[in-house]
């Protein structure tokens, strides 16, 4: 594909399938055999990072209860980097025991959304990133500290780009190799996302930022298209738009690896991906929830073999 000459694109970026885990959290629980299917159809698209589930409390998020289970199979794919979200120390200790050491631990920026997601204020999550990280670098792991409500907070409104910065300079002191900021209710716009970004990346310089997108007001792939251009290369994806934080009212899923994929590509962008097996494991995942999904490419797959996604 022929690039414009007043785009700066990157030859390629790398994106986190998120649909095992964000994409399945707000669902009715599935067999363990459907998300293996799923992740089965996952992996075959070439993807090479992949969240595959959270260690936290059953009771809090039924659907990911056979975190163990999940995590038990992840060997059937050794070339992948499988990740796992955790709520605590408690749960570091259950993911590495499980055989995952690569965790992501997400802090609200918002003491409301921070009650209701984790039960504790902002200031008293972001105090155990070093123990969250130190368990993760015994095991050979990394830490990525994502930043929830990045940019708006269900119940306060706009988050204060302080909070962020305060977030973000305490995750790296204690250790987090990576950072990602999560746009949790999807209600940014490039603009705003791009300001805190700059503002991340200018107290963080030495540390990888990458972006956590849903797509609640249509904004999502821009937003996507303005962090690429922006240098990001680190994008979270779920495959049919699945997704959304069972404590943000009103969110609604991730941006959809198929869109993601598809303007990338005729972009010049290379992602590793094939977009036609990406709406192979989209249609997978829309038949394991039972319900239509929020992607707009997926609903332009044909039954006919012959369908051209380029065209």
């Amino acid at each position: 594909m022929t690039r414009h000459p007043s785009l700066v694109l990157p030859p390629s970026v790398d994106i986190r399938e998120v649909g095992m885990r964000d994409g399945l959290q707000l669902e009715k629980p599935i067999p363990t055999t459907a998300k293996l299917r799923l992740l089965e159809a996952i992996v075959a698209s070439g993807v090479r990072r992949v969240e595959a589930t959270s260690f936290v409390s059953p009771r809090a998020v039924p659907a990911l209860a056979d975190a163990d289970a999940v995590a038990a199979e992840l060997t059937r794919w050794p070339g992948i980097r499988f990740s796992a979200l955790v709520a605590n120390v408690r749960g570091a200790v259950r993911a590495i025991d499980a055989g995952v050491a690569h965790l992501e631990y997400v802090i609200s920026a918002s003491d409301s959304h921070s009650k209701a997601n984790a039960g504790r204020t902002t200031a008293e999550a972001t105090a155990v990133i070093g123990d969250i990280a130190g368990e993760a670098h015994r095991a050979g792991g990394e830490l990525e500290v994502i930043v929830g409500v990045a940019w708006d907070c269900p119940f306060d409104g706009r988050t204060p780009p302080q909070r962020v910065l305060d977030i973000v300079t305490s995750a790296v002191r204690q250790g987090a190799d990576r950072l990602c900021l999560g746009d949790t209710i999807g209600t940014t716009t490039p603009i705003r996302m791009l300001a805190l970004l700059d503002a991340v990346r200018t107290a963080c310089p030495d540390v990888e930022v990458g972006i956590h997108l849903h797509d609640t007001r249509g904004t999502g792939q821009a937003n996507a298209l303005a962090a690429v251009l922006a240098g990001v290369r680190q994008l979270d994806a779920s495959v049919g738009g699945l997704g959304g934080c069972p404590f943000a009212p009103g969110a609604s899923g991730n941006i959809a690896t198929e869109e993601l994929v598809y303007w990338l590509e005729e972009s010049g962008v290379d992602t590793g991906l094939e977009l036609s097996r990406v709406l192979s494991a989209a249609s997978v995942a829309e038949h394991a929830v039972g319900h239509e999904l929020t992607s707009s490419l997926l609903r332009l797959v044909p039954t006919s073999p012959s369908w051209n996604p380029e065209l």
